[in-house]
């Protein structure tokens, strides 16, 4: 019988094996590499185009930030413009009540007494003055509750002596600034309220 040698056969299909083992592994590494690469400028591209739209967010906030400052700054100047507004038309609405209540204080200061000094705050209406006695103090006082323009006299101060000793009684009162429209429209509301009172007795 004929002996065959295998040895050159077998080591050639062993390194066609190994060959064939080292394509696949640089073929596997291959894909592996472009598999990594597409998903590395997938992230890349999905990051820029996230970067993008950050850019113009932040440049729409900028640009929102600047419209409310600037509705802030209009807002502002309309409350000034408002409080401006307010401040006048109480400026013409008090310019008659000026003019009555210091007609009313010459009206209703009687003989005998004068003033020193007059101050207002708000409704408060201080009057500092001297009298020849503590009667005209009193006839003052009832001249004011009888007056449109003011009413409710207090009387804070009164002593029968000042700085010159000459028998004048220094006083201090204060009284209330108001209208006679509102004291018509509050006595018609308590007129109203009387009446229905009666009408609901009967």
């Amino acid at each position: 019988m004929a002996r065959i040698n295998l040895l050159p056969w077998r080591e050639s299909l062993r390194k066609k094996r190994q060959r064939d083992f080292g394509v696949s592994i640089v073929i596997a590494l291959l894909a592996v590499a472009a598999a990594a690469a597409g998903t590395h400028y997938f992230i890349e591209d999905m990051i820029q185009y996230q970067n993008k739209r950050n850019s113009l967010l932040n440049k729409e906030i900028s640009a929102m930030d600047r419209k409310i400052k600037s509705i802030q700054a209009l807002e502002k100047t309309k409350a000034k413009l408002l409080a401006r507004m307010d401040v006048i038309q109480q400026l013409q609405g008090s310019r008659p009540q000026v003019v009555h209540l210091f007609d009313e204080i010459v009206t209703t200061i009687p003989d005998g007494t004068h003033l020193n000094k007059l101050t207002q705050k708000g409704s408060d209406v201080t009057l500092n003055g001297e009298a020849q006695s503590n009667a005209r103090v009193s006839s003052y006082m009832r001249n004011i509750e009888s007056s449109k323009w003011l009413d409710k006299p207090n009387l804070q101060v009164i002593t029968n002596k000042n700085e010159r000793n000459d028998g004048l009684s220094t006083f201090t009162l204060i009284a209330k600034q108001v209208s006679p429209a509102k004291e018509t429209e509050n006595s018609g509301k308590i007129e109203n309220r009387q009446g229905s009172k009666g009408k609901g007795k009967k």
